[in-house]
């Protein structure tokens, strides 16, 4: 088994400088300056990637792109995840990409759901009717938001969000039917 590493160790690990650790990931930004450029990274990674047996998420944009390590099986960091951020940092430098570990960020939305005693009485796992009505909710609107042009839509386009739901069993006061998205982000 793959042993988990902190963020510390994962930053002081050397040839690691591009990366910035965000939530359970290693994250760098590399500024293709042009879509083939770009192309030709991630055709890269992807050798890298398959000879380590170790896949990142990629995102691939016009200005550049964006890569996410985690060890899955651990859901954490490790060693694994410090090889393979080295092997793209000299990659990129061969293909003359820059970093820029400015432009690492990251977006995690958590939708605090109240799950009713009623529901929860048998102490097993709730997923009650507050989390699924949370999720009935959220779903389309986060979709109609991303159809627009406000600052939301041009957020969501420039970071990849992971949005999750959670149920919360302690009782408050009513607050009418508005629902709260706490925000945690990263730049």
């Amino acid at each position: 088994m793959t042993d988990r590493i902190t963020p510390r160790q994962f930053h002081e690990a050397d040839g690691v400088g591009d990366w910035r650790v965000l939530f359970e990931g290693a994250c760098a930004y590399f500024r293709t300056g042009s879509f083939a450029a770009g192309v030709a990274l991630v055709e890269a990674i992807g050798r890298l990637a398959d000879a380590a047996n170790h896949h990142p998420d990629v995102d691939l944009r016009y200005a550049g792109v964006t890569v996410r390590l985690m060890t899955r099986e651990i859901g954490g960091l490790s060693e694994r995840d410090v090889d393979l951020a080295r092997q793209i940092s000299a990659t990129a430098r061969e293909l003359a990409v820059p970093a820029d570990p400015s432009a690492v960020q990251t977006v995690q939305v958590a939708i605090d759901a109240f799950v009713s005693p009623e529901v929860c009485r048998s102490g097993a796992p709730c997923s009650g009717t507050g989390l699924r009505a949370t999720k009935t909710w959220w779903t389309p609107t986060a979709a109609s938001r991303r159809s627009g042009s406000s600052r939301w839509t041009r957020l969501a386009r420039s970071v990849t969000a992971s949005t999750w739901t959670s149920p919360c069993r302690t009782t408050r006061p009513r607050r009418g039917s508005r629902r709260q998205s706490p925000l945690a982000a990263t730049w």
